[in-house]
């Protein structure tokens, strides 16, 4: 007895030591990127039931130095889909609705709705022009309250993207569409729905829609960027515009609620995860997109709305969560989920480097100057101003360059990285651009 006893203690220690060494790794690895300014935000990792990793990074609100931490609230984004999937299955097992029924059933007057299926809405294979395309209105308009009558005026006359079954866009109005109906047959606002079928018998006691209006000393703040200089803070979009789309906020641990009850089929039954999990178009199902990693099937979504940027993962077969929410727009999330699942299955990474910026002359600058064609429609214009090089694409802002090399240079608050290249007469040729794992050679125009 007293021997078992031995045994278990000294595997209970063992396997704590494996945790604190993975956590430190975890830890060292998310606060390498947040020390390059390309995360700032939350973070959980959870491996077979046990938290690794549960921590803020940067700030939740800049100008107070108020830090995050595993409370702060975020806004999700398009994460918010799996939860307006999750009610449309609910509902069919309730037979209430079924997957296969047209939207002309709930929109009479929807143009080509008698061809349209909710199946279809929730796979992106419905050819409805997504609203989010209008930028006019993403510039102008999302931050005040719209009705459903305002947001269907947005795309329900647009033509299809392509006859219904046929293709594949993302839509946000595909999604928007799900909501209406989910209103539509429970006589219920689409909010208070999810509350009754997910957030109240999880107890995610820190999630809602109502981001605008959310009284909370955890409530995060947006920004479009931060960075040592400075921070520019985004608009919240309302709730009612983003709506069953992309309106949820929560926290990361309201997050890993969400996933032990898909781990444990409380919600949604096995079948109905399984038919959730099957991609049709593009790696993509209910909600869900669909990959795999080391044999196994790996499950998420990501999230991009005004100031925030998220990612949920999920490996089921090994119960793995990971879910990162940035309030500053990062645009490195796919790559640290990325690495995080090879820490987690003892795959090699390397760490993003520390660059130091070096001082180079105008004289050296002045040679890259000009004009660079990355496709036809989208230039570079390089030019020095306070003695640093400027790169301005075509309608982005202004991005300051900052030297490793005398030819390569990097944006301190992006993952870019540019090295000129140069002919046998040591001309300027072109550059070339190394950007979300991909080499792009720009060359430079003629003047």
């Amino acid at each position: 007895m007293a021997r078992y006893f031995v045994t278990a203690v000294l595997v209970f220690f063992v396997l704590s030591s494996f945790c604190q060494t993975e956590t430190a790794q975890l830890d060292s690895l998310v606060s390498r990127y947040a020390k390059l300014n390309r995360f700032n935000g939350s973070v959980l990792i959870a491996k077979g039931g046990n938290i690794l990793l549960n921590k803020g990074y940067g700030y939740r609100n800049v100008p107070s130095k108020i830090t995050n931490d595993e409370n702060s609230i975020f806004q999700l984004g398009s994460i918010t889909k799996q939860f307006t999937t999750a009610v449309i299955l609910k509902l069919q097992q309730e037979k209430k609705l079924n997957v296969t029924d047209k939207l002309s059933k709930y929109f009479p007057k929807f143009p080509k709705g008698d061809s349209i299926t909710i199946e279809q809405l929730m796979l992106h294979t419905s050819g409805i022009y997504s609203y989010t395309s209008d930028s006019k209105f993403m510039e102008t308009e999302v931050s005040k309250p719209a009705n459903r009558e305002k947001m269907m005026a947005l795309f329900k006359d647009k033509p299809l993207d392509f006859s219904p079954g046929k293709g594949w866009n993302y839509s946000n109005s595909g999604y928007s569409m799900l909501g209406y109906i989910i209103e539509k047959v429970t006589k219920m606002p689409y909010e208070l729905v999810v509350r009754q079928y997910i957030f109240s018998p999880l107890q995610m006691t820190h999630s809602g829609f109502d981001f605008t209006h959310l009284q909370s000393p955890e409530k995060t703040t947006g920004y479009f960027k931060i960075d040592n200089k400075s921070a520019d803070t985004a608009p919240i979009v309302d709730s009612s515009v983003s709506f069953s789309a992309g309106a949820i906020y929560s926290t990361v641990g309201d997050l890993y609620k969400w996933h032990q009850a898909l781990e444990n089929y409380t919600i949604l039954s096995e079948a109905d995860q399984e038919k959730a999990y099957t991609p049709v178009r593009n790696h993509y199902g209910y909600g869900w997109g669909i990959d795999s990693i080391d044999g196994k099937r790996k499950v998420g979504h990501s999230g991009g709305i005004h100031g925030y940027i998220t990612n949920f993962v999920r490996v089921p077969e090994d119960d793995i969560c990971i879910v990162l929410l940035s309030n500053a727009s990062d645009k490195s999330l796919e790559e640290i989920t990325d690495k995080v699942l090879k820490q987690l299955y003892n795959k090699p990474y390397d760490l993003p480097k520390l660059k130091t910026a070096l001082i180079l002359t105008d004289s050296i600058l002045k040679q890259y100057e000009g004009t660079y064609e990355i496709r036809p429609d989208l230039k570079v214009v390089m030019s020095i101003k306070n003695g640093a090089l400027n790169a301005a694409p075509t309608n982005q802002s202004v991005k300051v360059l900052s030297a490793e090399k005398e030819d390569s240079f990097f944006d301190p608050n992006d993952n870019v990285q540019v090295e000129f290249v140069k002919n046998f007469k040591n001309e300027v040729e072109g550059f070339l651009l190394f950007q979300g794992g991909r080499k792009i050679f720009c060359r430079k125009l003629k003047e």
